[in-house]
């Protein structure tokens, strides 16, 4: 397979498993930020808000395309 010069092919997979063991730690590491920081609750504020003003322009759009259907 892929094998370097002076690197046996058991020990690069123990480096392959410890590169996958800190990235997954990484991703753990922003997710606690993002989790334990509020951002979670700033960002279920916003879309609720966004749900309310998206379902306002939803009936508003759906009022007026009824009224020019029967205007026709």
């Amino acid at each position: 397979m892929f094998q370097r010069r002076g690197v046996r092919p058991h020990t690069r997979r123990g480096f392959i498993m410890l590169h996958y063991a800190v990235v997954f730690f990484l991703i753990a590491l922003v997710a606690a930020v993002f989790g334990f920081g509020g951002i979670a609750v700033g960002a279920a504020e916003i879309a609720k808000i966004l749900f309310v003003i998206f379902l306002v322009l939803f009936l508003g759009s759906l009022i007026v395309g009824l009224l020019n259907r029967r205007s026709q």
